[in-house]
């Protein structure tokens, strides 16, 4: 492994464990305001933008309701099951913790800014991060490399210094189109395809395993 100036983590499946309960909040809106949810919804936004996944629930989906409404009311379930219980996987605030006294850290996720303020808030994680970035932040979602190069440039490191740590295909597909070198940390319950996987410099699979690999 090179010399890193940085790494940036992913939130959703990387830290928390947290796409089952976006899946959840979507499919309770689309049945309750009577849509249709299809077979390939959960993996078609997987790493889409607020603006993006809300406008798919609209326009494939059939919620009527606009796209910035749908995006309020998913946040605001989120926000209840993440107060009542922070999903945390194992190790991940010990994990950011010994990275953040080795690196400056980033961090690039597709979920809204008001989770991602929340969950390290809640985690108690805020200090160690020096950037955030909420793929709402920039012109396209995962796998545009859009948020880890703002990541990136917030950080004031360039992306080839940078290590992105990812669990999704999209997500792994946004790091390494950004030019860094990827750590995937698959997702079990969503896993990753293999030519995404194939984009990763190496393959954890616990985050105990991080900072070893790095250093």
């Amino acid at each position: 492994m090179p010399v890193f100036g940085g790494v940036v983590f992913d939130l959703d499946g990387v830290l928390v464990d947290s796409e089952h309960l976006w899946d959840r909040a979507r499919r309770e809106l689309v049945a309750e305001r009577g849509g249709t949810w299809r077979d390939d919804a959960t993996h078609a936004m997987m790493g889409m933008s607020a603006p993006e996944w809300s406008r798919y629930v609209h326009e494939e989906l059939g919620v009527d309701l606009a796209p910035t409404a749908i995006s309020t009311a998913v946040v605001e379930r989120l926000d209840r099951l993440y107060r009542e219980r922070l999903p945390l996987l194992p190790r991940a605030r010990e994990t950011v913790i010994a990275a953040a006294e080795r690196w400056p850290l980033g961090l690039a996720s597709s979920a809204n800014r008001e989770i991602i303020d929340l969950v390290l808030e809640l985690a108690e994680l805020d200090a160690c991060f020096d950037a955030t970035v909420s793929s709402e932040e920039v012109a396209h979602g995962k796998p545009a490399p859009d948020v880890y190069l703002e990541a990136a440039r917030r950080l004031r490191v360039a992306p080839t210094e940078c290590a992105a740590v990812e669990d999704s295909t999209n997500g792994l597909r946004s790091a390494a189109a950004a030019g860094m070198t990827v750590v995937a940390i698959p997702n079990e319950a969503f896993p990753p395809s293999e030519d995404s996987l194939q984009l990763a410099t190496a393959v954890i699979h616990s985050l105990d395993e991080l900072i070893p690999v790095l250093e």
